[in-house]
């Protein structure tokens, strides 16, 4: 993903302009990146960025008028465009397009700039004025900055991969941070994967002076949203209309080339009930798989259709299989081992996704904000394919995120459930385009924390997809839900849907192990083109026993890989060869033990060689 990297002590400057640069390096992912440095020997800096050409921050460094104040930021505001008009009503030459404008901000605002900052980012400003450097990121800390710190200095960025290739000591797993992922499949509490490399937590401003770190403060606390009184119905229905109404300008301007990621959900829909976009100007797409249209592809076309926009599938077919391998080493590369393999689907489809537009709007946290939904949990390990240390760690890890769950659920949706688990996806998919979701936005958030509970379920949100767009009622959801219904239609279409789901998770990466046994006689019979496909468009189970199962092999039986002090090596044979037989279903652990061999190829072994 684009970002920021840095340096700030006092090493040898011929050393840190070799390292600042290898660093940079590490995060040149595609050829339509853009990347530069800036060095400042007299404060001890040195920096480096990368960035997608023509995002907003395509711009760096951006300077002031009289060249003292410098910034150099990674991400993306997303603003009213007040703020932009202020600053040239005040003889600024501000532009809303870009971040050339936060740093009339500051010389305005001093360091309140941050909180009339709304998006996802971070950056570092150099005040020559006062000697000073400040590091911030936003309040949920969805731009992450890894860092390091010893006595040659203060190592910190956006990707780890360059905090690995400059410091040895850091090219070895956190055996915490390692049993975490095991188990959550994130890691939790602004730890990484990495030994001595940690997260900057969300809403930081840090303060460097001297060539050394000052400060740590945060200028942003949730308590300051949790402790806001809670609306009636009525009231809330009628302020996140006027809310949502504002927020939607932000993230899609007439004449910028956006797709909008339509789903059969309720979120993707109630964006576009609401953009009011003009006829073929918002491109919609939606995943697809192999079997047959899923029931996201057909409920997306109708809503399109309905919405006078365009439809396409891009599916998951068999060029994504042949290109597996690639896909999944680079995919646990750019997000510095926190998505699994499985991101190698997203990587695939996200390049086809820019072809049709480099933004992409999507509903992503909608869920989780306005229903206050779980994405995910502390997961027994399973098959007996880790050594019994990283088994008990990872019980430590597991009452580790119960006593995390324990807080306002909206805080923990927006500061942890987000940042820790969302955000690893979300990076992947910044690596290919610029990615926008409104359900993230400061206000959007600020208010979700006054729902009262009868305003948490879906259909709230399908009455306000409606008032949007009338024409979109009675369009079910993926899940068989509607607005209005007839008595009993939704309980039955739901159920329906419901059991259609099951089974496709039963016949896939769910399947247990009698069943998958009895699955491997009836083999003959393809089985699984009875359920597969109806819901999912990944097939992992399948896969792995099928076409990927000469790469499952080459990698998981190599010897280096048997070798891992992690692993028991006898255990991790048999899940292997009983799955590629189709006796037994070990989906999750292939995908844990093929992340992590790539992760320590492609992260730790490549820079230690």
């Amino acid at each position: 993903m684009p970002g920021i990297v840095g340096i700030v002590g006092k090493g040898p400057a011929e050393d840190n302009r070799e390292a600042i640069a290898a660093m940079v390096g590490c995060m040149q992912h595609e050829r339509f990146y853009t990347t530069g440095t800036h060095i400042d020997e007299r404060l001890g800096l040195w920096l480096g960025w990368s960035c997608l050409r023509g995002s907003f921050s395509d711009c760096l460094p951006v300077w002031n008028e009289r060249k003292q104040v410098c910034l150099i930021f990674a991400g993306e505001v997303l603003s009213s465009g007040e703020e932009v008009e202020i600053r040239r009503s005040n003889g600024h030459t501000a532009e809303s397009e870009n971040a050339s404008y936060i740093v009339d901000l500051y010389e305005e605002f001093g360091l309140d700039f941050l909180s009339k900052l709304n998006g996802w980012f971070a950056g570092l400003l150099i005040d020559l004025r006062e000697g000073k450097i400040f590091l911030f990121n936003d309040r949920y800390g969805m731009e992450r900055i890894y860092f390091h710190e010893d006595s040659h200095g203060f190592y910190f960025a956006s990707e780890a991969k360059a905090l690995l290739k400059v410091l040895p000591e850091t090219r070895q797993l956190d055996t915490r941070g390692f049993a975490e992922f095991l188990t959550c499949g994130c890691v939790l509490q602004n730890r990484s994967l990495f030994s001595g490399v940690s997260l900057v937590p969300g809403g930081s401003l840090w303060t460097f002076s001297a060539g050394k770190l000052s400060e740590k403060k945060a200028y942003f606390s949730r308590e300051a949203w949790e402790t806001q009184p809670q609306l009636g119905a009525a009231e809330y229905h009628e302020e996140f209309k006027a809310t949502w109404a504002r927020v939607l300008a932000r993230y899609f301007r007439p004449g910028e080339q956006a797709g909008l990621s339509l789903t059969g959900g309720v979120d993707s829909r109630m964006m576009l009930a609401w953009l009011h976009a003009e006829p073929g100007a918002l491109p919609c797409y939606t995943w697809g798989g192999s079997y047959r249209d899923c029931n996201d592809v057909q409920l997306a076309r109708k809503i399109a259709a309905i919405c006078g926009q365009s439809h396409q599938t891009i599916p998951l077919n068999g060029r994504f299989l042949s290109d597996f391998p690639t896909l999944a080493e680079k995919a646990v590369y750019v997000t510095d081992g926190c998505k699994d393999v499985t991101g190698a689907a997203d990587l695939y489809l996200h390049r086809v996704a820019r072809r049709i537009a480099p933004v992409r709007l999507t509903g992503g946290n909608g869920g989780e904000l306005l229903r206050q939904k779980v994405s995910f949990q502390a997961s027994p390990l399973s098959g007996e394919v880790f050594v019994p240390e990283i088994a008990r760690l990872a019980e430590v890890a597991a009452s580790t995120y119960r006593t995390e769950l324990q807080c306002h659920k909206v805080s923990f949706s927006a500061f942890k459930q987000a940042p820790w688990h969302m955000s690893k996806a979300f990076s992947l998919q910044r690596s290919q385009l610029m990615l926008r979701t409104p359900y993230l936005d400061n206000d959007l958030v600020a208010l979700t924390y006054q729902a009262p509970p009868e305003c948490r379920d879906i259909f709230f949100a399908l009455r306000l997809t409606i008032e949007g767009r009338p024409a979109l009622a009675n369009i079910a959801t993926d899940r068989g839900i509607s607005l209005p219904a007839a008595p009993g239609t939704n309980k039955l279409r739901h159920f329906s849907q419901q059991l259609t789901s099951r089974a496709e998770y039963i016949f896939d990466s769910g399947m247990p192990q009698w069943l998958a046994k009895l699955d491997h006689v009836l083999s003959p019979l393809r089985l699984e083109k009875l359920f597969l496909g109806r819901h999912k468009i990944d097939h992992f189970r399948i896969w792995y026993r099928d076409e990927l199962s000469t790469y499952i092999k080459e990698i998981l039986l190599d010897p280096q890989t048997l070798e891992r002090p992690y692993l028991r090596r006898e255990r991790l044979e048999s899940v292997v060869e009983s799955h590629l037989q189709g006796t037994g279903n070990y989906t999750e652990e292939i995908t844990r033990c093929l992340t992590v061999e790539l992760a320590q190829r492609s992260l730790l072994q490549q820079n230690n060689s």
